[in-house]
């Protein structure tokens, strides 16, 4: 690996760590509902098990940064170092699909559709990073994996936005608050399912954006 390319992926790296401690002290520590996680027995309380899980998530990823950089000092440009990566990033991909399948809050309805498309993604991009592995110098592997990462950021924010900013509500629905935060909740059956379509036609429309953008790019 050469020196500036060697630069490049350390930055990536270090933006990865930078990022998780971020998002971890978000799920933990910020806010005057979370600057105290836990109980004052030491349990923690149930409307704290989801950013628990969130942030379990972002230390796997951390742990997979981190540990990329120590690789490249110790066996650097080798296959097993390459490999080694992989697996520490599809041991991150199978913690945030087990997390996200077994998640503790209700994620029936609005919330639980936008979720169920998320898994979609996190097997993508699990998926090809295993695949990686056995073939390190496919480029359509290399591609797939690339472009379902990025697909996986960008319906992450859609579903941030989406679900918690009331313009976008769909109709029918409501933000409701239950267990210190908040949730769609919908009138009536007829309206779950008009919203539930709602976000199947949504990430149709993400799907071919993003191929669209992927491949001109």
């Amino acid at each position: 690996m050469v020196p500036s390319s060697k630069n490049q992926v350390w930055g990536s790296f270090f933006l990865i760590m930078v990022g998780t401690l971020v998002s971890i002290s978000m799920e933990l520590f910020i806010g005057p509902a979370k600057h105290q996680p836990l109980d004052s027995d030491g349990t923690i309380p149930s409307y704290h098990l989801h950013n628990f899980e969130h942030a379990n998530i972002s230390l796997n990823f951390f742990i997979y940064a981190a540990f990329s950089i120590i690789f490249d000092k110790i066996i650097p440009s080798t296959p097993a170092q390459y490999g080694l990566t992989l697996f520490l990033g599809a041991v991150a991909f199978v913690q945030e699909l087990l997390l996200f399948h077994l998640h503790s809050t209700d994620h029936k309805g609005v919330e639980g559709q936008y979720h169920w498309l998320l898994q979609i993604i996190i097997f993508s991009s699990l998926t090809t990073t295993l695949l990686g592995i056995p073939f390190p110098k496919s480029f359509l592997n290399s591609f797939v994996r690339s472009y379902s990462i990025m697909f996986q950021g960008i319906w992450l924010m859609v579903i941030g936005v989406m679900l918690w900013t009331p313009d976008f509500i769909p109709k029918g629905c409501f933000l409701n608050s239950e267990e210190g935060r908040k949730v769609v909740r919908c009138h009536h059956q007829g309206s779950t399912r008009r919203a539930n379509s709602l976000v199947n036609i949504q990430f149709s429309w993400y799907l071919v954006g993003v191929t669209v953008f992927a491949l001109f790019t």
